[in-house]
């Protein structure tokens, strides 16, 4: 054959045929990370991975970045802020960036804001960080990074949990989604509140309370008559539709299950709601609107708390700039839908649905009970008046928030699981990757008929850490025997008392940049994530300014 056509066909073949980054199938995307998640911790995983020099994809089933931290919780739970480090304290530094421009406040003067926040100055001056924001300036922020850093993303994708997550040798090889895409990498992160993707590729976990028994723990389980806040009813308040007769059956909202024993473990989670975003600006509020199959008596028992005194109705009404709330529950019977979202992560995504909706109906209901019915006190009618959804927030869900708050779902049982015991400076921490500062924070799990037939609420806790505590890698690394291949920065491994202190935002988005870390050092080593060099590791992320240790606060 003449050399001329030995030379074409050789180059026909080299130029036509598939490249290795290449795939000839339709909807098949390959990367070195794929992160699966929208939330604040997918984010600056992304960035670091694109920072170490290795491709990346985020698969994310949210259409809004950035999870809770643009999803209405801008009154930022910060602990201590010193030990908040790395591409977290970028993103409140990039917050005060924005507010120092005149044109970031619209609604109120800057001046007449004031500088409160959660146990912190909201604007820091001397470290340029902020700490409270309204919530889309913390998506864009978000935007910012994907859009500097050129980041893939594919949004409103949902994983195929039954059979999207492909596994060879105790590896996830590729996951596909329910539109029929599939993403192939070489190390996965799960950064969903959820842990889907951990769940799908078959690594262990545990949902609800375990027994104090099981880590040797005191908070943990069942916590009948533990009151850390003012969550409860102060107040005999009885639990039947005519008071003190248990013939008229139960009032709303109240279960007939009984509580449990102190101590002990169950399957129960702590409540969610959603943060609401008000504004009490009469140009930017939006009048709360009387839900569809929407019934006052449901609300009969905050009418019964209220006929007993009560008067916090707005303690949680948290200022974020331009005459704006970060709205949380407070008291007895508040925004937290309590004992409604037990199934929530294991449910289908339908179900899933049907609960959200089923919280936001609550939610909507309550605020128009509040704001409208006569069994509300006038002076809390008339300050309700004064508020509303905020109209410039959310304009695409009805100014109501994208993300309701999920507290806890799933966490990782991995090797290393941290306990109250190394939250609370009673057992050194191995490894470290990052800090946390907040106390042992559980919301209330269930409502219950106490003996005497009174309702009482049960499962809040909260208990303040002597000092910032250390958050080993073993918390996000999945037994190496189940995957090599995950990492898991927000589902982490950690017992329910731990994980109260650990499921901060700020928290969420430092394991999320080690997690990230530890896959691209995973990647350069061709080893598990199990096998990362941990004073490689270290080195990256001292480079980075993260913040592990006491003695390397900022």
């Amino acid at each position: 054959m003449p050399t001329r056509l030995l030379f074409l066909l050789a180059f026909l073949l080299f130029y036509c045929s598939p490249k290795p980054e290449e795939n000839i199938e339709s909807n098949v995307f390959s990367a070195d990370v794929i992160i699966y998640g929208g939330t604040s911790a997918a984010i600056t995983a992304a960035v670091q991975v694109k920072k170490m020099g290795k491709s990346i994809i985020i698969v994310s089933p949210d259409q809004h970045l950035g999870g809770l931290s643009s999803g209405g919780l801008g009154y930022t739970d910060t602990g201590d802020k010193s030990v908040i480090g790395g591409l977290a304290r970028e993103f409140y530094g990039r917050v005060y960036a924005h507010y120092q421009q005149d044109s970031a406040w619209k609604w109120q003067k800057r001046e007449e804001y004031g500088n409160k926040g959660q146990g912190t100055p909201a604007i820091d001056g001397n470290a340029r960080t902020m700490w409270i924001f309204e919530p889309h300036v913390a998506e864009q922020v978000f935007e910012d990074f994907v859009s500097e850093n050129k980041l893939e993303i594919w949004r409103d994708e949902w994983l195929d949990r039954s059979k999207g997550v492909t596994l060879s040798e105790g590896k996830i090889t590729k996951i596909s989604t329910l539109s029929g895409k599939t993403f192939e990498g070489k190390v996965f992160i799960d950064a969903t509140y959820e842990g889907d993707l951990m769940a799908a590729a078959g690594v262990s976990y545990h949902i609800g309370r375990e027994s104090n028994e099981t880590y040797g723990e005191k908070w943990n389980g069942v916590q009948v008559g533990v009151y850390q806040h003012r969550h409860y009813f102060q107040d005999s308040i009885s639990a039947y539709e005519i008071p003190n007769d248990p013939s008229s059956g139960l009032l709303p909202e109240i279960s007939d299950q009984p509580p449990g024993i102190n101590g002990e473990g169950d399957s129960r989670l702590q409540a969610y709601n959603y943060r609401l975003c008000m504004s009490r600006h009469p140009d930017n509020r939006v009048p709360f609107a009387k839900p569809e199959g929407y019934d006052p008596h449901r609300y009969e028992l905050l009418a019964r708390v209220y006929e007993a005194g009560w008067d916090e109705t707005f303690d949680k009404f948290d200022p974020i700039p331009n005459l704006k709330t970060d709205t949380n529950n407070h008291g007895p019977f508040s925004t937290d839908y309590i004992g409604k979202n037990y199934n929530y992560p294991e449910a289908s995504y339908e179900e899933r649905n049907a609960m959200l909706e089923e919280h936001k109906n609550y939610q909507q209901g309550l605020l128009y009970f509040m704001a409208n019915d006569p069994r509300v006190p006038q002076k809390v009618r008339d300050e309700m008046a004064q508020w509303g959804l905020a109209k410039d927030e959310f304009q695409d869900t009805g100014n109501w928030p994208h993300q309701i708050y999920v507290r806890e779902a799933r966490r990782m049982i991995g090797d290393y699981v941290m306990t109250e015991h190394e939250v609370l400076g009673d057992r050194e921490v191995p490894q470290p990757i990052g800090m946390g500062s907040y106390s042992l924070d559980s919301h209330n799990v269930q409502r219950f008929i106490t003996p005497g037939g009174n309702v009482q609420n049960e499962g809040d806790i909260g208990v303040h850490p002597k000092q910032p505590y250390s958050i080993s890698l073993g918390t996000i690394l999945p037994k190496k025997s189940e995957c090599s291949n995950l990492l898991v920065p927000v589902c982490v491994s950690s017992s329910h008392t731990a994980f109260g202190s650990i499921r901060m935002e700020p928290v969420f988005m430092i394991l999320g940049q080690s997690a990230a870390a530890a896959a691209s050092l995973a990647i350069d080593g061709n080893q598990a994530v199990q096998d990362v060099n941990y004073d490689q590791l270290r080195e990256v992320l001292l480079n980075e300014k993260q913040v592990m240790e006491l003695a390397g606060r900022l």
